[in-house]
């Protein structure tokens, strides 16, 4: 290999955005009376999310539909009576108080500290620019990346061939030089893959393509030092 850059995606792979998540909704849930626990709230909501961002990046539903019916669906699975103006009240604060927290994973700036000195480092997010450059800045590592490619600012998504295009050119590499490391097997891992680039994929319990090989997986950060 002569890997010289490396592309990481952002949400479930360096960012916690389950923990992150849960601490957001606590908050919500705290100052809006919401009488649901936020653990069962989650079960319902999580695999509810991961449907809707994957519509919204096959460009089927807008950003507000994702962000207003992915808290719909998930109230109404679990029978909870509320009203459509405070599922919106809830997406405005949800959006704004998720970046505010910045839990990593575990070995995140360990691995981080240990590529700077080999590689550019980049990002590659499907997130909203907002919340992507909060998220980063209030975790602490914005300063590891050089380029910081939102799907939001250039109007496209993962696994779109002309993200990873977009985002090599902008990097000033080519795909034989690039690596892309990410959660998403359609989206980071067969992105990138489809554009030239090598790609490790971060398997985490969220994964939704659990069974497919011929890709290096990893399952912690830390091993990216075993192979970078």
């Amino acid at each position: 290999m002569n890997i010289q850059h490396i592309f990481f995606d952002l949400d479930h792979t360096l960012w916690d955005f389950d923990k992150n998540a849960a601490l957001a909704f606590q908050q919500i849930f705290s100052e809006q009376n919401i009488s649901l626990e936020v653990g069962f709230f989650l079960e319902a909501y999580m695999p509810i999310n991961l449907k809707y961002w994957k519509l919204y990046r096959e460009d089927k539903i807008s950003r507000e539909s994702l962000k207003f019916n992915r808290l719909k669906d998930a109230f109404d699975a679990l029978n909870y009576n509320i009203s459509q103006d405070l599922i919106a009240t809830i997406s405005d604060k949800y959006i704004a108080y998720l970046p505010t927290y910045n839990h990593l994973f575990e070995g995140a700036i360990e691995v981080l500290d240990y590529l700077k000195q080999k590689y550019h480092l980049h990002i590659i997010t499907n997130g909203f620019d907002e919340v992507q450059n909060l998220k980063l800045q209030k975790s602490g590592i914005a300063s590891y990346f050089q380029e910081i490619i939102t799907s939001q600012s250039i109007g496209l998504k993962k696994p779109n061939p002309k993200v990873f295009e977009f985002a090599l050119n902008k990097a000033n590499t080519i795909p034989q030089n690039a690596l892309m490391i990410g959660d998403s097997y359609e989206a980071d891992i067969l992105g990138a893959l489809n554009s030239g680039m090598l790609a490790i994929h971060f398997a985490n319990e969220h994964q939704e393509y659990q069974n497919k090989t011929g890709v290096l997986r990893i399952s912690n950060l830390i091993e990216l030092k075993t192979y970078l």
